[in-house]
């Protein structure tokens, strides 16, 4: 198992009317997840699309909403893989607030692009080498 923690601050422009983190922008928070996740192992979004030439289109996203987040609380996105990344990548994301307590939940399936011929790929081996130190 894989599992990183990053943290962001609900910006006020984020909210709605009721002081909440609109529910719109919970993908936003996810992709930060990701892209963090996969820059604490020393290889960015940026470096697989301009090197290696791969892409991560999004197929699938299931969210759950437990409680808000408010305006200027500082949210924990926690990016848990729990399995290792083959024709596809699931990212299990957790939000908590400043008191620890879950507040959302969402799984984000992704595959894997060759750019170049844009057909669907294997988790290319930069990513499995990082990952598969993860799991057995």
């Amino acid at each position: 198992m894989f599992s990183y923690s990053h943290y962001k601050r609900v910006r006020y422009a984020e909210t709605d009317k009721m002081g909440y983190l609109y529910y719109g922008h919970y993908a936003k928070y996810y992709e930060i997840g990701r892209v963090e996740s996969m820059r604490s192992l020393g290889i960015t979004y940026k470096s697989l699309e301009d090197d290696y030439k791969v892409m991560l289109p999004v197929l699938e996203m299931k969210t759950r909403y437990l409680r808000p987040a408010y305006y200027d609380e500082n949210i924990e996105i926690r990016s848990i893989l729990y399995e290792m990344p083959e024709k596809m990548i699931l990212f299990h994301h957790e939000l908590y607030n400043e008191e620890k307590k879950l507040i959302n939940k969402a799984s984000i399936k992704l595959f894997f692009i060759d750019m170049e011929q844009q057909k669907r790929i294997s988790c290319p081996d930069v990513l499995y080498s990082k990952f598969s130190k993860f799991f057995d």
